[in-house]
């Protein structure tokens, strides 16, 4: 136990140095290109060609794993810390876009798999799973989250009576519109479209089109298939 809380910290210490020395460097200065080479002695696993711009915030990077041609901009924050189990998955091709909050929590895979798009100020948070698939377009502001406070019992504050983690499956192919909301539980189907503002409180068929708070599916992408709302 306590040869694992000292590598633990270890971790830590080298983790924030090397990111307190690097992470601030500029573009200008060849910072992603240093960025690239150095941050692989803390990493889980990193590709080729990653491009990670400045001011971009990492923890737990030894639970954190990244493919090929991985882009990342100023302003992201990626935390896997919290348990030994927690995993943070980059596919290849996969661009995070500034100020996009990543966060695992406690005993939590997160996977954004091959060439997927997150848009700016997108928020995606455990600790249930998540699973994103290949080539989805999320946009702006949107929120993912795998948890949902319980409330059942009037005799306890909230915020102590825990939450819900059921996880989060988007299909390959998917665009969710500006401002969706994602909650627990919720798969969406491969190919499907989620209008802007949308709050998604159940599953989505495949090919769908939905809109609404709460979401309601309006159509289908696909000939002679019936929708269900």
């Amino acid at each position: 136990m306590n040869n694992k809380r000292y590598s633990s910290k270890w971790q830590r210490f080298q983790e924030l140095f090397i990111t307190t020395c690097l992470g601030d460097m500029p573009t200008i200065l060849l910072g992603p290109k240093l960025r690239n080479l150095v941050y692989r002695q803390i990493f889980g696993r990193m590709g080729s060609a990653i491009y990670i711009q400045n001011d971009v915030e990492f923890m737990g990077t030894d639970a954190i794993e990244m493919g090929n041609s991985v882009y990342i901009f100023k302003g992201v924050r990626m935390d896997a810390q919290g348990h030994e189990n927690n995993k943070l998955y980059l596919g290849n091709g996969v661009a995070i876009e500034r100020y996009v909050d990543i966060g695992c929590l406690d005993d939590t895979c997160i996977y954004i798999d091959d060439e997927t798009f997150i848009a700016p100020h997108v928020c995606i948070a455990g600790p249930g799973d998540i699973k994103i698939g290949k080539h989805c377009m999320i946009a702006s502001h949107t929120g993912i989250y795998a948890n949902s406070h319980k409330f059942a019992d009037t005799t306890t504050p909230i915020r102590y009576q825990g939450v819900t983690r059921k996880g989060i499956v988007i299909e390959d192919d998917c665009w969710l519109g500006h401002g969706v909301t994602v909650l627990d539980g919720v798969t969406i189907g491969k190919g499907s479209v989620i209008g802007a503002g949308s709050v998604v409180n159940k599953d989505i068929p495949p090919y769908s089109i939905a809109v609404g708070a709460p979401v309601r599916v309006i159509k289908s992408r696909v000939k002679n298939l019936v929708a269900s709302s």
